[in-house]
């Protein structure tokens, strides 16, 4: 894309962080904001320009303050919240969110009696479903509590080939064709206590994978290859399947697709009446390495040091934040702030203290001077502290709870 970045703003330099944090305690996970806003605006203008509407992705989040700041901030554009569990969107419930769609299916009785509990209360909330196990699971619970209880179809739009032997993406939905998302929403209607009002479609070989990675650049061309063959893969399966739903004449509410790293694509197909987004705004170190994608670092984490063992090392206290997925050097964080600073092989990011080597060009640092990392991924990194720091013009102007800050643990 290349879309202008707007508003205008500067990053932080070290000076500022230092700063900033000079009576802070460490570790402290902080947000920029005047970079948080500028990735809102980025993200919202290829929605904006299709006419679709925005769903954000909670998990990216974690943060309720900032999650509705967001909605707020985005004039209309932002109409719903993805949920990875429906504990969290009954405590976002309660927090006044509405239009809440639980991205990942369940069949916990737990679970099943909050979503009726939630209906009866007038709340949207709609579960993902892929099979007769979900919508079985649903109906007997919407049934016994009186309820119609909302499900949206997963369509899996990975890259298959060879009847399966070649899957690129997500391993999420068996649900492959529009004779079977039509199998299900015709047994949601005749289950009773259930209906289907919504699909959903992730790309996720296209959205969350990175393609001009440093940490495995022998892959960059092989990604790049996957997510050209795959975009007009995933709009031919999307449209075949609201195109078999409107000869059936069958309207759904929506029908979802995308997410940070398909904003150039997404939103411009016309089966798709919502796509999400949720990495983008803090934009972790993964989500520098797309080409599509201009945005700015957001989030961060800062460590104090606390031993110099020798020239040219510094060790800080803490920092273990590893990201979720495949065990390789990229899910690590990254030293973001002075320049010059680079983990050691051997150690890693640990969870007690994180050895760093510096430069020449680096600064000599000492006993209790900050160093800011950038997490691998978004959310992760705000289960580790109980609330943010948010930074505007170089200052601490608000520090806000996490869902870990208001006892909240999910998954």
């Amino acid at each position: 894309m290349g879309r202008r970045l707007f508003p205008a703003m500067q990053p932080l330099d070290y000076d500022h962080f230092r700063a900033a944090l000079s009576q802070e305690r460490l570790p402290a996970a902080l947000v920029h904001l005047e970079a948080l806003e500028a990735n809102l605006e980025w993200i919202l203008a290829p929605v904006r320009a299709s006419g679709k509407t925005l769903r954000i992705a909670s998990k990216s989040l974690r943060v309720p303050s900032l999650l509705r700041y967001l909605m707020e901030r985005s004039r209309g554009l932002a109409q719903g919240v993805m949920c990875f569990t429906v504990a969290e969107a009954a405590f976002l419930a309660e927090q006044g969110f509405d239009d809440l769609l639980v991205a990942y299916p369940t069949v916990q009785d737990s679970d099943l009696n909050s979503l009726a509990r939630l209906t009866g209360q007038g709340t949207r909330v709609c579960l993902v479903v892929d099979s007769e196990v979900h919508l079985q699971a649903l109906s007997r619970v919407g049934r016994e509590r009186g309820v119609i209880l909302r499900a949206a179809v997963e369509l899996d739009v990975s890259y298959r080939r060879g009847r399966g032997r070649v899957h690129v993406g997500a391993r999420r939905s068996p649900v492959r064709d529009a004779r079977r998302v039509l199998e299900l929403i015709r047994q949601a209607e005749k289950l009773g206590g259930v209906r289907v009002v919504g699909l959903m479609g992730y790309e996720a070989q296209i959205a969350g994978v990175p393609d001009r990675d440093p940490f495995t650049s022998l892959m960059n061309p092989v990604a790049r290859a996957v997510k050209w063959f795959s975009r007009p893969d995933v709009a031919r399966k999307r449209e075949q399947v609201a195109e078999r739903l409107r000869r059936e004449g069958i309207q759904l509410e929506f029908f979802n697709g995308g997410g940070t790293g398909s904003l150039d694509s997404t939103p411009r197909e016309s089966a798709v009446t919502e796509v999400t987004a949720g990495s983008g705004f803090y934009c972790p170190h993964l989500f520098s390495y797309f080409r599509s994608l201009r945005l700015h670092p957001a989030a961060f984490f800062a460590l104090q040091v606390v031993r110099v063992s020798d020239p040219g090392l510094v060790t800080c206290l803490g920092g273990g934040y590893v990201a979720s997925g495949p065990s390789s050097p990229d899910k690590l964080p990254i030293p973001h702030s002075p320049p010059g600073l680079q983990l050691l092989s051997l150690e890693g990011a640990g969870e007690v203290q994180t050895p760093l080597r510096l430069s020449p060009s680096a600064p000599r640092l000492q006993p209790g001077d900050p160093v800011i990392f950038r997490h691998a991924k978004a959310g992760e990194l705000m289960e580790r502290f109980n609330e943010a720091l948010l930074i505007r013009e170089g200052r601490v102007k608000d520090r806000v709870p996490t869902y870990r800050g208001l006892g909240k643990c999910f998954l």
